[in-house]
């Protein structure tokens, strides 16, 4: 009769080492496939009341109030979306008074800024503050407001310099019309946006030029070169999660 028991106990022997070197291959290779760029989607549900950070929004499209000032109106998908994460505190003006205390920012094609307010905004950066900037240089957003009314907002963005003192140049789009590109996983749709281009280290551009994040002092800003691409009337609420994975991205 033949015995197999040495076989049997060298097979056990050799088994061990084996299975631990694929587990940890296997560990490994999930990793990689769950960290790889564009491997995974960012996926930021609603948080609890009270676990909500205040969140300054400054915006000239009707976000916060409707266009022709319907108190009926409902909220806007935009607004319904940030509230979901955030206590949004609407404001003016970018300025000191309004800043202080505070550490996060969303901006989406505001208003020229006054000259001292901008440079306010700059100091509160490079304090320490994280703004999201929405700067689109060819507005495609429809508005019932004639061309010239002081409520529609800018078909451009007013860059008096700010983008530049950060490191970056917008670039107007050399042909209207639809766009797609692709961040955090998610394929964007959007409508004649702008092209950022990093002219210092400190910043550094993806999405062919759409997003551009920068170091500003002890403070970050992230820049978007399209506002078009959160109208939930044009393009699906799909959109909204690049906007809420942008703000998250500054909370890390």
């Amino acid at each position: 009769m033949i015995q197999f028991g040495g076989q049997t106990g060298w097979l056990r022997t050799r088994w061990k080492p084996a299975a631990a070197t694929f587990a940890l291959l296997l560990l490994v290779a999930v990793l990689v496939l769950a960290l790889a760029p564009g491997r995974h989607r960012i996926a930021y549900g609603p948080r609890p009341a009270g676990e909500r950070p205040e969140l300054l929004l400054l915006t000239s499209l009707p976000i916060v109030f409707p266009e022709g000032f319907n108190l009926d109106a409902k909220a806007s998908p935009v607004l319904e979306a940030l509230q979901t994460r955030y206590r949004v505190v609407p404001i003016g003006l970018a300025d000191r008074d309004s800043l202080r205390g505070h550490q996060l920012l969303l901006m989406i094609q505001p208003r020229a800024q006054p000259a001292e307010v901008l440079v306010q905004l700059d100091q509160w950066v490079r304090g320490g503050g994280r703004v999201v900037l929405l700067a689109d240089p060819a507005l495609q957003w429809p508005s019932e407001r004639a061309l010239g009314d002081p409520i529609r907002p800018p078909p451009g963005f007013a860059d008096t310099g700010l983008l530049g003192h950060w490191g970056l140049r917008l670039d107007a789009p050399e042909v209207l019309g639809p766009a797609s590109a692709k961040r955090h996983g998610l394929d964007i749709r959007t409508v004649s946006p702008g092209r950022l281009v990093s002219t210092s280290s400190p910043c550094r551009t993806t999405g062919s030029g759409l997003v551009a994040r920068c170091r500003v002092g002890r403070g970050e800003a992230i820049v978007v070169s399209d506002a078009d691409f959160i109208d939930v009337q044009r393009f699906d609420r799909t959109n909204l999660h690049l906007l809420i994975a942008e703000l998250a991205s500054l909370e890390d």
